[in-house]
């Protein structure tokens, strides 16, 4: 695997002729820690990814590395954080400029949040088709 992918371990739960289902457990770092149970900080996020079928010998139950482009890996992160977040600033800034009182702005600005992600909602299905994953054997 080179360098310019990002990978995750994950477990086959189920395939079908379009989709391959993987489920990815993200671990904290101290979830091997032998006092986890007694902490509140040791975590684990269960995550379902839907890949691709392709030719292959897969199975359920069978470990697998889900990998994605690193480019669009960042893709991902800039869609989903880096413009909302711009969004909410220039529009905090731009009804503050415009005189509108504190509390209104900043209630028109997380309407701002919510009309992207609405918007953004609409469009997943492009955005689904241009962030692809893909899996390998383990």
């Amino acid at each position: 695997m080179s360098s310019d992918k990002i990978a995750h371990e994950g477990r086959i739960i189920a395939i079908d002729p379009q989709l391959t289902t993987v489920e990815i457990i993200s671990e904290s770092a101290c979830s091997a820690c032998h006092a986890k149970g007694l902490c509140s900080l040791g975590e684990s996020k269960r995550k379902i990814v839907e890949v691709p079928t392709t030719a292959g010998n897969w199975a359920v139950g069978q470990n697998v590395n889900v990998l994605l482009c690193r480019t669009m890996g960042l893709k991902a992160v800039a869609v989903s954080y880096a413009v909302p977040l711009f969004v909410l600033l220039l529009a905090l800034m731009l009804c503050l400029a415009l005189g509108v009182g504190e509390l209104l702005s900043g209630l028109l600005s997380l309407g701002s949040i919510a009309l992207y992600y609405v918007v953004l909602w609409f469009f997943r299905d492009k955005l689904k088709n241009e962030i692809k994953f893909y899996i390998e054997e383990k």
